[in-house]
């Protein structure tokens, strides 16, 4: 969860989703959708299919228990090389270097290491300073507590002392013989992520109200927001009533469209165009996989993206979804 997540927002996800699932085996055993809504307002979905995967292969190969070395913890869906060499090093004292994003800071700092920290050859260079400063092979042997003591002083430093703004160098036990300090160039390390323009895209999404629900839609088990509960979407020009008719087999009233607003992904900015239906009546016999009407109450219960949670929020306390022209994008 603190992958991509800030710590104060993840406490009470955390203490509900182990709630949830106490052991490994209950998180296997769960279907994806009830640990999806366990997720839900987190974000990065993908995280919680991969640990939702991880778990199964815990229990189906591995007995339910953890590996403790970081070469098999690699073969679990969503752990890469510092995730599982944190865990190996706090799990059996495994020698083996991390590089979270905080730990890229520091040693990029402290070793004047230019470049994007997520660009290849720099990561390559940040794993080799990494590797260099472990403690000593014998240290760990004779005390296998020293790699777990190392590995979360790296971290914490990172996160306390030689933080993104406002770093404490008068507080940091590495600060005499620090690159960026010496030369001024804490601001300036590590190096921003180069800029460049997202990709902008479009959608329409249906807001379907009758009788007091709202229909919404279950996403494909691939791609964005795999298996979340969305708005039906559609081409931004397309005729509503027509696709209300040919697709669901329903009858609109009136329609609203409402302002638009922007959620940004990773690699592109969607613009949402919410467009709600007041639907006066459902043709018998069409089947509609996939979908349910759910109350207010039920959807923002649901395994629901961003957005939506946010669209169903407003709808709740306002006749419109945002206080703002609708010609202007609302960033999410």
């Amino acid at each position: 969860m603190l992958q991509q997540t800030q710590v104060a927002t993840v406490l009470p996800y955390f203490a509900r989703f182990v709630a949830a699932f106490p052991t490994v085996d209950a998180l296997a055993a769960a279907p994806i959708g009830r640990v999806l809504e366990q997720w839900s307002g987190l974000g990065y979905y993908r995280r919680a299919h991969h640990l939702h995967a991880a778990a199964r292969i815990v229990v189906e190969r591995h007995g339910g228990r953890m590996a403790p070395d970081a070469a098999t913890l690699t073969m679990l869906p969503g752990i890469g090389r510092s995730t599982a060499a944190a865990i190996a090093a706090f799990a059996s004292g495994e020698r083996k270097a991390i590089l979270d994003g905080n730990v890229k800071r520091v040693l990029a700092r402290h070793r004047g290491i230019d470049g994007w920290t997520a660009a290849p050859k720099v990561e390559a260079v940040l794993w080799r300073a990494a590797e260099a400063l472990l403690p000593d092979e014998h240290d760990c042997e004779r005390d296998p507590a020293t790699i777990g003591d190392y590995t979360q002083g790296m971290m914490d430093l990172g996160a306390t002392i030689c933080a993104r703004t406002r770093p404490r160098c008068d507080a940091c036990p590495v600060n005499e013989d620090c690159v960026a300090r010496r030369d001024g160039r804490i601001d300036a390390l590590p190096s921003p992520r180069p800029r460049k323009s997202l990709p902008r895209r479009a959608v329409a999404v249906l807001v379907l109200e009758h009788d007091g629900s709202i229909l919404l839609e279950q996403r494909p088990p691939v791609g964005i927001w795999a298996g979340l509960w969305s708005f039906p979407e559609l081409h931004v020009d397309a005729d509503v009533r027509s696709h209300l008719t040919t697709r669901f087999g329903l009858a609109g009233g009136a329609v609203e469209r409402m302002p638009p607003f922007t959620h940004v992904f990773t690699h592109f900015a969607l613009t949402m165009h919410p467009v709600r239906v007041r639907v006066d009546a459902i043709a018998p016999n069409v089947s509609m996989p996939a979908c349910a009407w759910l109350t207010p109450g039920q959807a923002l219960r649901a395994a629901i993206p961003a957005p939506v949670r946010h669209l169903l929020s407003v709808m709740a306390s306002s006749a419109t979804p945002v206080d703002a022209d609708a010609s202007t994008p609302v960033r999410l």
